[in-house]
């Protein structure tokens, strides 16, 4: 248990969580996404591999990272919702950034499935590309947020847009939703992200 509290208690290790919960990476792809050293990434590595969060296997002449279960997506979960439920400071932000970007109340995964099977919805994924790549919502589209306004004319303006990237408050979902309404489309967010619809046994594409 102090292992675990121990590998919770760095910004950069939470954000490398946050990476691996996309899919598998190499040290050097962590490295760049969380803007850290390889060595400093290396070493914040092998301490979630040592709590258990982590796990690596080789593949070729590279070592590829992934999370050690489904049960660390829900752990992190978890760990932002208490900071969100007891933490002044964190409860601030959230409200003062997310909220103030988005008043609409979240699509729940049971609803997106439902209008997803009915083809009332298209399925927005906000991600870079090479997360996409890693694994996604079985159907959905890629537009990652930096290429929306030069393609936001693929997207069928009869149907509502949901989009979804890295998790509840990821920004870039927040953003994509802003920029869709400023736009004329219906669109919302998914309640959570990719990690969280793979935990939860939820179709995916590869």
């Amino acid at each position: 248990m102090a292992d675990i509290a121990k590998a919770l208690g760095h910004p950069v290790r939470l954000e490398l969580i946050e990476q691996l919960g996309q899919g598998e990476r190499s040290v050097e792809n962590l490295a760049g996404a969380v803007g850290q050293s390889i060595a400093n990434t290396s070493h914040h590595l092998q301490l979630l591999r040592r709590a258990g969060l982590a796990s690596a296997r080789k593949k070729g002449n590279h070592v590829l990272y992934g999370l050690s279960g489904d049960d660390v997506v829900d752990l992190f979960g978890a760990l932002r919702v208490t900071a969100e439920r007891h933490h002044e400071e964190v409860s601030n932000v959230l409200s003062g950034y997310f909220l103030s970007r988005d008043d609409m109340e979240p699509l729940s995964r049971s609803e997106l499935l439902r209008r997803a099977k009915d083809g009332l919805v298209t399925v927005l994924d906000v991600r870079p590309v090479e997360e996409y790549q890693q694994g996604h919502l079985t159907g959905a589209l890629t537009i990652p947020l930096a290429e929306l306004d030069e393609r936001m004319r693929d997207l069928p303006k009869n149907l509502d847009v949901i989009a979804y990237c890295r998790g509840a408050y990821c920004v870039l979902s927040f953003e994509t939703v802003a920029k869709l309404r400023k736009n004329g489309f219906h669109a919302q967010r998914l309640e959570d992200g990719y990690p969280e619809w793979k935990a939860a046994g939820l179709p995916v594409e590869v």
